[in-house]
C-alpha cells in the first residue's frame, strides 16, 4: 500500500464501509492523493452489495480535518498552480458525489471540521457533532473564498448567519453547527465508538432495499444523540440579521461598528482583519448562491472563483502569514476595502475558458 492510499484507510465493518482520514499529525488535513482515494473507493463501493452504509471519521482525537492541504497549495500557488487547480477540480467533484450517494453515507463531525473537511463532512446524508466539534468555513481569513460547496451551506442559513461566519471566519460549536444547517445530530464523544458499533451490526442485518437501511441508521443515530449544547448565534440574530442584510462590505461593516453591540464591533474587527477581495467576493457568492439552482451550480461557481484567486496575490500572503511564518500580519493587496472594485470581485465570479467544472 503506498502513502498516499495510507493516508485514507478504507475497511468493512460489518455492513458499514469506513473511511477514517489518517494524517493526525497534520489535523487530517487532504493531500490531493486522498481525494482521489476517498473518489476511488466510493465508486467502489457504490456498486458492492456488502457496503450498506458509509461512515467518514478522522484519525486521533483532534479533529475530523482542518481542510485542505494549504501549504501545498502555497507552495503550488507561487509556481503556477496547475497542481491546485487539478486538486479543487477532484475535491469539488468529490463534494458532489457525496451529496449524491447512493447509500446512507455519515459523517462524524468531532473536533476540529474545516473548509475541505466540511466539504467531505456536511454534505452527507447524517452529519453528527460532538461536544468538540468546532465547525468553520475560515477562508476569507487566508485570501480566498469559501468553497467545496460551503459557500451553498452559508447562503441556506437562517437569517444572514452565513453571510456573518463567511466574512468573519467565524467558527461555530456544535449546536451553530446544527442551527446553520451544517450538521443534524448531537452525539457526545464518549458514545461514538458504541455507535460505530451500532452502526455496523445494524447495517449488516438490515432489509436489502436503500431504505431499510437508511431507516436502520436513523434508528441508530436516534438512540445514541442527545439534546445539543445551546446555539450561541442564536442569541445573536437580531444584530446579524439586520446588519448583514446590508448590500455592500463597507455598510455591514459600518452597521457592526455603530450597532452599539461589543459583539457585533468584534465582528467588524474580524471583517476587516481578512482580505479585502476575499471578503467582497464572498459577499457576492453568496448572494448568488441563494438564487442557483443546485450545489453543483454552486461548485461551479466556487470553481471559477478559486482558479481566480490562485492567480491573485493574497491567497499565498494569507497562507503565508496564517501558517507559513505564522505572524499574522498578511499584507493584503488590495490593503482596503475601498480599494476592491465591482470590476475586481466580477473577474472572480466571471466565467473563464477551461475553468469549469461541469456540474450543474
Amino acid at each position: 500500500m503506498n502513502a498516499e492510499v495510507a493516508e485514507v484507510q478504507a475497511f468493512l465493518d460489518g455492513g458499514v464501509g469506513r473511511l477514517v482520514l489518517n494524517r493526525p499529525r497534520a489535523l487530517n488535513s487532504l493531500t490531493h492523493g486522498m481525494v482521489t482515494a476517498l473518489r476511488a473507493t466510493l465508486d467502489d463501493w457504490a456498486a458492492d452489495d456488502r457496503i450498506r452504509a458509509v461512515v467518514l471519521t478522522g484519525a486521533g482525537e483532534r479533529g475530523l480535518c482542518a481542510g485542505g492541504d494549504i501549504r501545498a497549495m502555497h507552495d503550488d500557488a507561487k509556481a503556477g498552480g496547475a497542481g491546485t487547480r487539478a486538486f479543487f477540480r477532484d475535491e469539488y467533484r468529490l463534494n458532489a458525489l457525496i451529496a449524491r450517494y447512493p447509500k446512507p453515507y455519515v459523517a462524524v463531525m468531532d473536533g476540529i471540521t474545516m473548509g475541505g473537511g466540511v466539504g467531505v463532512s456536511a454534505h452527507g446524508a447524517v452529519r453528527i457533532v460532538t461536544e468538540r466539534s468546532t465547525v468553520a468555513m475560515p477562508e476569507t481569513r487566508i485570501g480566498i473564498a469559501p468553497d467545496v460547496g460551503g459557500s451553498r451551506l452559508l447562503a441556506h442559513s437562517p437569517g444572514e448567519l452565513g453571510t456573518h461566519l463567511g466574512l468573519s471566519a467565524a467558527s461555530m460549536g456544535p449546536g451553530d453547527a446544527l442551527l446553520c444547517g451544517f450538521a443534524d445530530h448531537f452525539v457526545p464523544s464518549r458514545r461514538i465508538p458504541d455507535l460505530l458499533e451500532a452502526l455496523g451490526r445494524s447495517t449488516a442485518t438490515a432489509p436489502g432495499t436503500t431504505t431499510a437501511v437508511a431507516s436502520a441508521v436513523a434508528a441508530v443515530v436516534a438512540a445514541y444523540a442527545e439534546p445539543a449544547p445551546p446555539a450561541a448565534l442564536a442569541a445573536q440574530r437580531p444584530w446579524i440579521d439586520a446588519c448583514y442584510a446590508a448590500d455592500t462590505v463597507e455598510e455591514i461593516v459600518d452597521r457592526l461598528l455603530n450597532s452599539g453591540v461589543p459583539e457585533a464591533k468584534e465582528a467588524a474587527e474580524a471583517v476587516l482583519a481578512n482580505s479585502p477581495t476575499a471578503v467582497k467576493t464572498t459577499l457576492a457568492a453568496l448572494r448568488r448562491a441563494r438564487t442557483l439552482p443546485s450545489l453543483e451550480a454552486v461548485l461551479d461557481q466556487e470553481y471559477r472563483i478559486s482558479c481566480a484567486a490562485l492567480e491573485g496575490h493574497d491567497m499565498v500572503e494569507g497562507v503565508r502569514a496564517q501558517v507559513i511564518d505564522k505572524d499574522r500580519n498578511p499584507r493584503w493587496k488590495p490593503g482596503t476595502l475601498a480599494e476592491v472594485t465591482e470590476a475586481d470581485v466580477a473577474r472572480f465570479l466571471a466565467p473563464r475558458e477551461g475553468d469549469e467544472l461541469g456540474l450543474a
